[in-house]
């Protein structure tokens, strides 16, 4: 039967499906001109991942039940990790047919491109058709995610502040009976990894690449640019990052590892660590972690690994919008798209469905709420973050019981970020952060990763920065911090 069904488009599944019903409604007889049944609207949903072999397949499935619980059918169209962002501009731009579409702070930029007109304004569309996604979003979701005043999206119910932690290769704890509890700041690590240096040559005590960056209790007004608001602020000055105590104090501490060996030498121009975590040759690093991340972290290692808290939870529009779903401002059926997202958003056997595909195809079900994948699963494996609400997802196995409700209390320990809910237009300073974007080309990884001497080249960077227009930048940053603040009272 599974045969069939593949070789079934979505559409023909769905008239059979229709024409069974009416036929059993109607004792066989041929649809009337008074009882037409209507067609259901097809959605197409754009979102990021590795295309699936098995997503037209479970599209049929989802279209099934979507037709019959809110009259629409479902094309998904999965786009590569590193080809999203540019093939959904393209897209846009053209004009092409596109209901649904992820979008994020990292992958199609949300703010950017709902100012540019990609997305529509769903303010309206969520009070009408989408309030059971205003009843189970925590509000700092739906608040930290406005654009100018506005939604543009619907934000992923998941975890919702950033914490850092300081990760380890537990083994090595054990090995050497160090205290990983001992470690509460970048200094306090020293001990640790000196240890580590000495008895294990042929490990990397501080695993870090050009990516990564010391922890400041800052919050950035563009991620990785150095401007900032310091977290605890009253006057919510906009600072450089370069110039302020804490950065100066951690970039000297860095190149202290470095120059004693702690950190790769390569560093500054490694795109990630991924193959030493595979083979497990690394003492520590730095993370942003979530409720049972090191359960995560050990099952996709092979190896246990353990952390402790480097910050509080904190809540930053970058977290507030690591994952959403925007409705597109060419779609046709816009109260549709919406019907569907509070849909996805509230109910489990349709979350699941996208998530883990057909059940007794792709998945088993072991008990009420608990799945265990079937080798099927290999051709529909979907990045459950980018899909929609979480915390509707069956556990596996391996899950602890209570893992939904510890999200949530996490959820509830965050604290917002000052500049939570503001989103800067750099309309009026293009060229600037354009040249201010060079500079920390030239300067950045170099920095952070502490291959150089901040002594001698945090001075030059600044400077550059400052040539850049860093300052003018900063200037207009303030000026939209200090109106929107006036505003948001």
């Amino acid at each position: 039967m599974s045969k069939k069904k593949r070789s079934l488009t979505t559409a023909l599944l769905l008239m059979l499906a229709m024409s069974l019903v009416l036929s059993a409604c109607g004792g066989g007889k041929s649809q009337s001109s008074e009882g037409t049944a209507e067609k259901p609207v097809e959605l197409i949903w754009y979102t990021i991942g590795t295309p699936q072999k098995d997503v037209d397949k479970v599209m049929a499935e989802v279209s099934k039940y979507t037709a019959e619980k809110i009259g629409v059918a479902v094309k998904m169209k999965m786009i590569d990790w590193g080809d999203y962002s540019q093939k959904l501009q393209v897209m846009t731009a053209s004009g092409e047919p596109v209901d649904i579409m992820f979008t994020s702070s990292w992958a199609f930029d949300y703010v950017q491109n709902a100012r540019k007109g990609a997305f529509m304004q769903v303010d309206d569309l969520l009070k009408e058709h989408g309030q059971d996604i205003i009843k189970t979003l925590d509000p700092a979701f739906l608040e930290g995610s406005k654009v100018d005043g506005h939604n543009y999206g619907i934000p992923a119910n998941k975890e919702l502040p950033a914490q850092e932690v300081w990760r380890f290769n537990k083994q090595y704890l054990d090995k050497y009976n160090l205290d990983m509890n001992s470690v509460t700041t970048l200094e306090s690590l020293e001990p640790l990894l000196k240890t580590i240096k000495e008895k294990e040559p042929n490990i990397y005590p501080f695993a870090l690449d050009k990516n990564q960056m010391p922890y400041v209790p800052y919050d950035y007004v563009i991620e990785k640019l150095p401007m900032a608001v310091k977290l605890d602020t009253q006057d919510y000055k906009v600072v450089n990052i370069l110039e302020t105590p804490e950065m100066i104090q951690a970039l000297k501490t860095m190149h202290k590892y470095y120059k004693a060996g702690y950190i790769p030498t390569e560093a500054a121009t490694l795109d990630s660590m991924t193959d030493v975590q595979s083979s497990g040759r690394w003492f520590a690093d730095r993370a942003t972690t979530q409720p049972f991340a090191t359960n995560l972290w050990s099952a996709s290692y092979g190896y246990p690994v353990v952390s402790t808290p480097a910050s509080q939870a904190t809540i930053y529009n970058w977290s507030v919008m690591g994952s959403m779903q925007a409705i597109s401002a060419n779609s046709k059926y816009p109260e549709k798209a919406m019907e569907f997202l509070n849909l996805l958003n509230t109910d489990p056997v349709l979350r699941n469905m996208v998530d883990s595909g057909i059940e007794g195809v792709h998945y088993k079900k072991v008990s009420d709420n608990v799945m265990e994948n079937l080798d099927e699963s290999k051709n529909y494996d979907m990045p459950t973050f980018s899909l929609g609400n979480v915390m509707l997802t069956y556990l596996n196995t391996t899950d602890p019981a209570n893992k939904w409700e510890e999200f949530k209390k996490f959820n509830d320990t965050g604290v917002p970020a000052p500049l939570l809910g503001f989103n800067f237009d750099t309309s009026k300073v293009t060229t600037e952060i354009a040249s201010v974007q060079n500079v920390r080309e030239e300067y950045w990884a170099a920095l952070m990763t502490g291959t150089v001497d901040p002594d001698t080249y945090l001075a030059r960077a600044n400077e550059k920065f400052k040539a850049a227009g860093l300052d003018k930048i900063m200037a207009e940053a303030q000026r939209q911090v200090d109106e929107w603040r006036a505003a948001n009272k």
